[in-house]
């Protein structure tokens, strides 16, 4: 049977993975658009700024994490 505690545990799983969706959004793009300017001036770089536009992702990961422990464990 659904409850109010479930529900509320849903809502925060919801809030946590948009909002880590949203911060990874704005940080890659902000990253992104450094490492093209970078890019556009020397290619070595391209290495590096790949690397560095990947690595907030890893922040909407741990939002889904964090989710997915609240809907299962609590």
């Amino acid at each position: 049977m659904i409850d109010a505690n479930t529900g509320m545990i849903a809502i925060g799983a919801a809030i946590a993975v948009g909002l880590c969706g949203i911060g990874a959004g704005l940080g890659e793009a902000s990253i992104g658009k450094a490492a093209i300017k970078v890019m556009s001036k020397d290619d070595k770089f391209f290495g590096k700024g790949l690397l560095m536009t990947v690595i907030p992702e890893s922040i909407a990961i741990f939002g889904l994490v964090v989710a997915l422990i609240m809907l299962f464990v609590f």
